[in-house]
């Protein structure tokens, strides 16, 4: 039985909800039929020693897309883990607006995997990341 996706507006009022997502500031931009796209605004707080996004961000937007896509497909109902991330860093990025779009590749009984495609305003690409969850709890 497939879970009823959530909507926009049901994952807007839940964003809130997951505290070091809000404190990053990540909004929802867009839902996709196989994900969503998430923003975040780059500040002096999240940037680096030399001035630019701190990797660590870049990584929890590609870890966060995902598992919000994930939580989208699930309608909220399913616990999930991150078990691994891989980053790869392309470009950095030292003002404006990140724009992460996380791609549900394989949606299995104990593991899914997504990839996330991370773009400045300009949409050059800046990061990519491979990141696979957990399913914990009720399958149901």
């Amino acid at each position: 039985m497939t879970a009823h996706k959530l909507t926009a507006a049901e994952l807007r009022a839940l964003l809130p909800k997951m505290a070091f997502n809000e404190l990053l500031g990540i909004r929802l931009s867009r839902l996709h039929k196989d994900g969503v796209t998430i923003v975040c605004s780059v500040r002096d707080d999240l940037r680096n020693g030399a001035g630019f996004l701190h990797g660590g961000v870049t990584a929890t937007l590609a870890d966060a897309c995902a598992g919000i896509a994930l939580t989208r497909h699930f309608g909220g109902k399913r616990p999930i883990t991150t078990v691994e991330l891989k980053v790869n860093y392309f470009r950095p990025v030292a003002a404006g607006k990140v724009f992460a779009r996380a791609h549900l590749i394989r949606i299995g009984s104990t593991l899914c995997v997504a990839r996330t495609d991370l773009k400045d305003e300009e949409r050059n690409l800046i990061a990519t990341g491979l990141v696979t969850y957990m399913l914990l709890g009720d399958r149901s």
